[in-house]
């Protein structure tokens, strides 16, 4: 297992060394002193009224004190208008569409049971609820294994407990600082990064959003069918009536991204280039005129106008090297794909408006 997660359970020996096992059964008060002071070191930031803390760290199947629930209401409040007042002022090119996008992202039960894992919280809950701790090493054990953040449902469903902690200590800070939420902005967003990018959506677009919109736009129907082997959930995609890809997971909702995901893998491989025609010369993709018709195109679907950027400017001045990138914002997400090498920078730019005006036909986001 990673190491950043193999201690889900048991608090740091040199920090805390007769304090190893916390949460699989539920805190003591005395002990609970303590936790709020492990975790006031990971917020960086000192309670005035520290019972506040305690009630954040407090799961409703510990009925000796009050739970976090009342907190976890405002901390998803919270949360979310701090996020959005953020995205806002950090994104003024963006539409509404594509800040909600970003919105959702950043304050998910997904991205929110990620940083309580990353960041420890859940050893220092207390409840009266050992099941909680199967399915917290689990889903921590999963999130070990992957290679990137999944904005949209790794290997596992994210075990709600998780998110509903790292809201309540948001909920906690807030009431604390006297509802400031600028000041509960910076005091949390460290503990939410990497925050998620327009480019990290359209790395990991909504897979069952994006095939439905694929097939949508070539005028297909399609059927996402679902049963049960033995304790595995098994969904199955069909495109016009014929089968195109599986997945399964113990959760039904991940099954069927899983098998979005591979279908939407194996219908943009098989999908006809539009608008374009190959240079005889290198055999490249390239399309006459194809700034202007971007532009166009950019325009029609009432989004941004193109930006491109010299990514390389190379060689002698009779020999010079030109590589051009463009990007444009979609509601979708922000898609920036780079041309191929010209001698002169009106040619690179063009060859990228290429390129991209085939990505975009390749795929699901023009309607």
């Amino acid at each position: 297992m990673n190491p950043e997660f193999a201690d889900i359970f048991t608090l740091p020996r040199a920090t805390f060394t007769d304090y190893p096992q916390v949460t699989l059964s539920s805190l003591p008060s005395s002990d609970m002193e303590e936790a709020v002071f492990y975790v006031e070191n990971i917020l960086n930031y000192s309670f005035k009224n520290k019972r506040l803390l305690e009630e954040a760290l407090t799961h409703s199947s510990y009925t000796e004190s009050a739970s976090y629930q009342r907190l976890e209401f405002i901390g998803d409040a919270a949360l979310g208008l701090a996020l959005s007042n953020y995205v806002f002022l950090a994104h003024p090119h963006l539409d509404q569409g594509q800040l909600s996008l970003l919105r959702a992202a950043n304050i998910s039960t997904e991205k929110l049971a990620r940083v309580a894992i990353k960041h420890g919280f859940y050893r220092f809950v207390r409840h009266n609820a050992t099941s909680l701790d199967d399915k917290v090493r689990e889903f921590a054990e999963a999130v070990s294994q992957e290679d990137n953040t999944a904005v949209y449902g790794g290997s596992m469903k994210a075990p709600k407990v998780l998110a509903d902690i790292v809201e309540s200590i948001a909920a906690a800070i807030y009431v604390d600082i006297d509802f400031d939420l600028q000041r509960l902005w910076m005091i949390f967003r460290g503990l939410l990064e990497p925050i998620v990018t327009l480019e990290d959506l359209l790395q990991q677009p909504q897979p069952v959003t994006m095939l439905f919109k694929l097939c949508q736009k070539e005028g297909k129907q399609v059927d996402i069918k679902h049963w049960k082997k033995n304790r595995k959930n098994i969904a199955s995609v069909y495109v016009d009536g014929k089968f195109v890809a599986s997945g399964s997971s113990e959760q039904k909702e991940i099954a069927k991204l899983n098998a979005a995901r591979e279908a939407l893998d194996k219908l943009l491989k098989c999908m006809p280039v539009n608008g374009g025609v190959l240079d005889d010369t290198d055999g490249k993709f390239e399309i006459d005129g194809a700034k202007q018709k971007l532009h166009e195109l950019c325009s029609k679907q009432k989004w941004a106008k193109p930006i491109y950027r010299i990514e390389k400017d190379e060689g002698p001045s009779h020999e010079k090297k030109f590589v051009s990138s463009v990007q444009i914002a979609s509601p979708d997400g922000v898609l920036c794909i780079m041309g191929d090498e010209k001698s002169r920078i009106k040619d690179a730019e063009n060859s990228a408006a290429s390129m991209m005006i085939r990505a975009l036909h390749e795929s699901p986001y023009l309607c």
